[in-house]
């Protein structure tokens, strides 16, 4: 992962130039492992982002608007009362490893001028954000008591202890004796034992250290004069600071697969892509994984509850199909019960079965008949009209509810896809409303006699095509009835053929070839297809109706042209987003 200690170096030197001194304006937490403080410093705002989320702890600088909730937490009501207003006289990475350390000076309730300082450390599940006074905790993001670990505790009130340090060098006192020293002592691959040796390497950034040293990829330390490597290997860390050029390393499928805080030699160099400062490179790279991962978690309960009623509607399909089938005999009920009425007399005494002319065929064949012995020819024909008539009950009645069905697994379908495409709680407060609306889920209920406060519409996706055209995508079916409502009569509407998926409107009715192009490659990537051979219908939105009563998102349309077409994840990743 990116940020490892090498890499939170180079963080710490770019956000020591850019926010010392700073003074601390606006302090949120949108998540519940997240803090962003807003520093004013060198005549402008800047966002830092401090995340001691277990897949993604991270520190950088943020340009990303992050939603806050309603109501702010506790945590962040106690990091406002002693951050808000103070000025950070200090930032620093302790020991080489993941650990950061902001040093705020505050005043406190006696209007005295105090320090406290944040710790953020960027351990994996052991991650964690704690505000020290006075070498005692006044509050952590995530709290751990004892029946946690008895190591080391993190709750309110108790002394702040460090975590336990790695028995490596710090960078920060790496010399050729200790280096040497250590590696001495080692064998094997040259960058496995520079781990070993030095703190705050992931195996990436040992593996490009060993090549920069040796200028291979695979030596073996026993191979090598261990002063002489020593030495490489100190300078190298010596003229670190002034190797700062962050770089994206792109993957084969051109999305971004790690952050570099300098281009790696080791690595293929073609793929890699310069960015302005490593806080741009790591808000590219994490956002969106992070708002993913986020919204996978939040909409879990609900996806479930989405499956489980899909699961029982494709029950219920199964036996209304049954229901259908078995019902499809009621004509050849009729039949018998007017041919036993018409023939009575051909009718034998206790005969079981007969065969009767049947004037219903135009070849003028037999039609052989069931009887009960114990009833006259009329009877047996009463008998079949009421199996008839409650064949015909059933088949309406099955056919109603197929109907239904139906529709519910349509509705189920597009939210379940429009759950996936998810990107902010209004996103997924929309699903939800749409379900409740369909009569699926019951209405989200106020919650200790308050009202439930009414949120804002979510946004669609703006896209900017190459000349300039404006292009609208809906992220769910509330999104789409709106996007589509909201669109001129000459704009151009676009959506995967026969699957749930996004309204696309281009703001142009004769839109350029490369403007459609992107438009097709949009309306298939944001639909169940996923841009692998998808068909995509293109028409003028005053060809799009929506029929009165009809769920969200549901159209009729006309004029249509259709396309196949192929998108991938890079070229969508890469289309510029207003």
């Amino acid at each position: 992962m990116p940020m490892d200690g090498l890499t939170l170096g180079f963080m710490a030197r770019e956000l020591r130039e850019a926010l010392q001194d700073g003074r601390v304006e606006k302090v949120s937490q949108p998540e519940k492992d997240m803090l962003v403080l807003t520093i004013r410093a060198q005549g402008k705002n800047h966002k830092l982002l401090l995340s001691a989320a277990p897949s993604f702890a991270r520190a950088h600088l943020t340009g990303a608007n992050y939603q806050n909730p309603a109501d702010a937490p506790m945590f962040c009501m106690l990091m406002r009362k002693h951050l808000q207003g103070g000025r950070l006289t200090g930032l620093e990475q302790l020991g080489g490893d993941r650990v950061l350390v902001l040093t705020i000076e505050n005043k406190d309730e006696l209007g005295d001028s105090a320090p406290r300082e944040l710790y953020l450390e960027l351990m994996g599940r052991h991650s964690n954000l704690t505000l020290v006074k006075d070498g005692r905790i006044v509050d952590a993001i995530r709290h751990v008591s004892g029946d946690m670990s008895r190591v080391r505790q993190a709750l309110p009130g108790l002394p702040f202890v460090l975590p336990p340090v790695q028995d490596k060098i710090d960078p920060a006192e790496l010399t050729e004796a200790l280096l040497s020293a250590r590696l001495s002592l080692l064998s094997g691959p040259v960058d496995k034992a520079l781990a070993a040796s030095i703190r705050g390497l992931s195996p990436a950034a040992a593996r490009e250290i060993a090549f920069r040293a040796t200028g291979m990829h695979k030596t073996d330390l026993g191979d090598l004069d261990v002063a002489e490597l020593s030495g490489v290997v100190c300078s190298l860390f010596r003229r670190m600071p002034a190797m700062a050029r962050p770089t994206a390393q792109m993957g084969p499928d051109g999305l971004m697969a790690d952050v570099l805080p300098f281009p790696y030699l080791s690595l293929e160099t073609s793929l890699q892509k310069p960015y302005p400062t490593l806080s741009a490179a790591l808000d590219a790279f994490y956002f969106g994984r992070d708002r993913r991962d986020r919204m996978n978690q939040k909409s879990q309960a609900l996806k479930r509850l989405i499956k489980t009623h899909l699961e029982r509607d494709e029950k219920k399909l199964a036996l209304q199909e049954e229901e259908l089938t078995a019902s499809a005999r009621m004509e050849e009920y009729r039949m018998a019960g007017e041919l036993l009425t018409a023939q009575a007399y051909l009718v034998p005494r206790g005969a079981e079965t007969v065969a009767l002319p049947n004037f219903y065929d135009p070849q003028g064949g037999m039609m052989e008949i069931a009887l009960d012995v114990a009833l006259t020819p009329a009877q047996n024909a009463q008998k079949y009209f009421k199996r008839y008539r409650k064949a015909r009950v059933a088949q309406d009645l099955a056919k109603e509810q197929k109907e239904k069905t139906l529709k519910e697994m349509e509705l189920l379908e597009q939210a379940l896809f429009d759950l996936e495409e998810s990107e902010t709680e209004q996103d997924m407060a929309d699903v939800r409303k749409a379900l409740e609306d369909g009569g699926i889920v019951k209405p989200a209920g106020a919650k200790n006699g308050k009202k439930k406060p009414k949120s804002s519409e979510s946004a669609p996706m703006r896209f900017e095509a190459p000349d300039g055209t404006e292009i609208i995508v809906g992220k769910n079916s509330a999104q789409n009835d709106r996007v589509t409502g909201s669109a001129h009569g000459t704009d151009t509407w676009l959506h995967a053929k026969d699957m749930p998926g996004s309204h696309v409107i281009v703001r142009a009715e004769h839109p350029s070839a490369d403007t459609l192009s992107m438009a097709l490659r949009l309306a298939a990537w944001y639909s169940k297809g996923k841009g692998v051979s998808v068909p995509v219908d293109y028409t003028l939105r005053k060809y799009v109706k929506k029929p009165g009563g009809s769920p969200p998102g549901f159209v009729i349309y006309t004029n249509q042209k259709t396309v196949i077409v192929n998108a991938s994840e890079s070229e969508i990743a890469n289309m510029k987003r207003l």
